[in-house]
């Protein structure tokens, strides 16, 4: 059998892939690429100083992710997300993985709602009440997917595991979060998203909770 003129043989594998080749590429939310070892993360932001001493960027097997240790503290941390377009990228993904529930949480009562891990998607709302939020919860034993709410309604929540992590542990998730922001919110224009944030909190249980978070992008469907 003869072989194939190198430009044919281009354009076979082009033709090839498909529609692939052509679908939009996922936008880095945070990789934690420009993050020291050790640190809290550059360009996230805290509502108390106290959040420097909960999230720290580490390093392991090649992956930079951020660890969260809180002992009786609920402290979220988040960041913007100006080049974010939900209309061309309605998917959030990340992977996280709990390192330990706090004792006795479970997220349905108010006074034991704490979390070793929770994501949230942020949309501008009110400067007096805050934003609006989407937050995705691994919860000990409160059941996948249950619909919960707090901040009277403002952060609309669901449980997207529960239990323990499958070894090696890090678990890899993608969800509609615009399908999920105006079927929650009942609204039908496509918001603009402000920030992501994280949460890993003790608090209300006053024990100790951890986790680790990873490479959040924004991608098509």
């Amino acid at each position: 059998m003869r072989p194939l003129p190198s430009l044919l043989v281009a354009l076979v594998l082009v033709a090839g892939l498909g529609d692939s080749a052509a679908q939009e590429p996922c936008l880095v939310l945070e990789d934690f690429a420009r993050a020291a070892i050790g640190d809290f993360p550059p360009d996230w932001h805290a509502r108390e100083a106290e959040a420097r001493a909960v999230y720290a960027v580490q390093a392991e097997a090649g992956r930079r992710f951020l660890r969260a240790v809180a002992r009786d503290q609920g402290i979220q941390a988040g960041r913007a997300t100006e080049r974010w377009n939900l209309r061309t990228h309605p998917v959030l993904a990340w992977s996280w993985r709990p390192q330990h529930f706090p004792d006795g949480a479970d997220e349905r009562d108010p006074a034991r709602n704490d979390s070793a891990l929770a994501v949230y998607m942020l949309v501008e709302h009110s400067r007096i009440r805050g934003p609006k939020a989407v937050k995705y919860i691994w919860s000990e034993r409160v059941p996948a997917g249950s619909r919960l709410t707090s901040n009277n309604g403002l952060t609309q929540v669901r449980v997207l595991r529960t239990g323990r992590a499958p070894a090696p542990g890090w678990v890899e998730e993608r969800v509609d979060v615009l399908g999920d922001f105006k079927g929650y919110f009942e609204e039908a224009d496509t918001p603009t998203p402000s920030g992501i944030a994280v949460l890993t909190d003790s608090d209300d249980t006053d024990s100790v909770a951890a986790g680790d978070y990873a490479n959040f992008r924004a991608c098509p469907r």
